[in-house]
């Protein structure tokens, strides 16, 4: 396996770790103070139906829809530097810059930390533009 591969699979392994991580900081509020907004969760641990979900696990179900609207990006990118080898130097560093970028983003959006969750995004969205310029140099 190329260096390169190496760096891409393991950024891809903690982006989807963190995620099912977000996922089970949800389950855990929703345990925590036994508050459900579907009717069969609330039935099995003998609850009433909320009306809406707790502040937690709405501030996390955010964090994962941002989550959805540019790991996939990088999924795709990334498997486009690594597939028409791009410069290890430059696309290791963006690859490992977004995904500690992506790690703050949800660390500062889930304590609602601002300028930080904007800063981290925006690192990130740059790491999605500089993967974009390899992969264009490379066709190019």
């Amino acid at each position: 396996m190329n260096d390169l591969l190496a760096i891409y699979a393991g950024c891809v392994l903690v982006l989807c770790l963190k995620m099912f991580a977000i996922s089970c900081y949800q389950g855990f509020w929703r345990i925590r103070r036994r508050a459900f907004t579907h009717r069969e969760d609330a039935a099995f641990f003998g609850r009433r139906v909320q009306p809406r979900e707790l502040s937690q696990v709405a501030r996390a179900q955010r964090a994962w829809a941002n989550d959805l609207e540019n790991i996939p990006l990088f999924f795709v990118l990334g498997g486009l530097c690594v597939a028409l080898g791009s410069s290890p130097g430059v696309t290791g560093w963006l690859f490992g810059l977004f995904t500690l970028a992506r790690l703050a983003h949800t660390v500062t959006y889930l304590a609602g930390l601002q300028p930080w969750r904007t800063l981290a995004y925006a690192v990130g969205v740059a790491c999605l533009f500089g993967l974009a310029a390899q992969v264009v140099l490379r066709l190019g």
